[in-house]
């Protein structure tokens, strides 16, 4: 899968240079300018990595960082820093960062950390998720609410995404990145997103689910929890 990255750069050069770079790999890339619009941002869409300037103007990235760590965004944070003082390293890490890099920065770390990064990313998943009233284990292939039916590995991968990203609108091109792309087969397209949407839908119904998939086919979904009124 390719990274969808978040980069809060208020050094408008920088943030060319390193969005540049980022592009270049094959990662894709969304810059903005300080720490409120990565918050915003991260609260609307899905990123997997955010890498987050600490000096920047209306919100710094600490704050921004610590906001984003408080709604439960759990996506790996990258901070950058022109401060080398050990307590400010310490107080992003508190607060929840992954990693730090030191300005000025280099750029090939930055991209061999993102790397490795990609490929931890592609092996690690939580092993129990709950959104609403569902539980998904993951490591049993198992999705429950008081009854419990198994899914097959893409079925899991895909409701881990949704999981992990509940609220948030998930175009079909990102769920296809997520899920498929490693996939060497040629005729496996992204048709086969709606197809595995449909199944989720299905087994959600059938468990009587309090959340739901939204969205139309080759358009966006998003996972939201819903209120069931008792039938009289």
């Amino acid at each position: 899968m390719a990274l969808k990255i978040l980069l809060a750069e208020d050094e408008i050069s920088l943030s060319r240079v390193y969005t540049a770079a980022l592009e270049h790999q094959g990662y894709e890339v969304v810059a903005v300018a300080n720490g409120q619009e990565a918050v915003d941002r991260g609260r609307k869409e899905a990123f997997d990595v955010f890498i987050l300037d600490i000096m920047m103007p209306v919100k710094t990235g600490l704050e921004a960082l610590a906001e984003l760590r408080s709604a439960g965004n759990t996506s790996h944070i990258l901070m950058l820093t022109a401060m080398s003082q050990l307590e400010d390293k310490i107080t992003g890490l508190d607060s929840g960062a992954d990693d730090y890099l030191t300005k000025p920065i280099s750029l090939k770390e930055l991209l061999a950390r993102l790397a490795s990064l990609e490929r931890r990313l592609g092996v690690f998943t939580e092993n129990i998720l709950t959104v609403g009233s569902v539980t998904l284990n993951v490591a049993q292939q198992e999705l429950a609410v008081t009854n419990a039916v198994r899914l097959a590995g893409k079925e899991v991968k895909l409701m881990e995404y949704l999981m992990l990203n509940k609220g948030k609108d998930l175009s079909t091109q990102e769920i296809f990145n997520h899920i498929w792309a490693k996939d060497a087969d040629p005729e496996i397209d992204e048709g086969y997103v709606y197809i595995y949407i449909s199944y989720l839908r299905q087994k959600l119904k059938a468990l009587h689910a309090d959340i739901e998939i939204l969205g139309d086919k080759d358009g966006e979904y998003r996972l939201v929890e819903v209120c069931h009124e008792d039938a009289d």
